[in-house]
């Protein structure tokens, strides 16, 4: 039996109403750290109610900025997700993904106390 790699995937959105501040740029602060947290447990909690769910490890959110020219009351939100590419288990449908996130986020519009812009959402193998 061959043992499973551990694979990575991007997820990215917008979220519209927790405005950027520089604070959110360094990974030191109080308010990235626990943003951080808070964005790495929905995460979490999301993608293992998905179909990748058995095979799931954790999200960990990577950065937040603001896109130049985009108002700052929103926050871009990064994230390395990871999963345990079992030899048993089918590819990443990230097509897939991207639509049960999409139907867990209700169209990409919520997520836990945040809005979304709903067409912010990337799921990239």
């Amino acid at each position: 039996t061959t043992a499973a790699t551990l694979e990575r995937f991007t997820v990215n959105f917008t979220i519209t109403n927790l405005p950027y501040t520089s604070d959110l740029q360094n990974p030191d602060s109080a308010r990235f750290k626990s943003t951080r947290r808070v964005m790495n447990m929905m995460l979490d909690r999301l993608l293992k109610d998905s179909s990748i769910g058995p095979v799931f490890k954790g999200c960990e959110t990577t950065d937040f900025r603001y896109e130049p020219g985009s108002d700052r009351d929103q926050t871009r939100v990064d994230a390395v997700c990871t999963y345990s590419k079992e030899p048993w288990a089918a590819p990443l449908d990230r097509v897939g993904l991207y639509h049960q996130v999409s139907n867990k986020t209700r169209g990409i519009t919520q997520l836990g106390p945040y809005s979304l812009d709903k067409d912010s959402l990337y799921v990239n193998g």
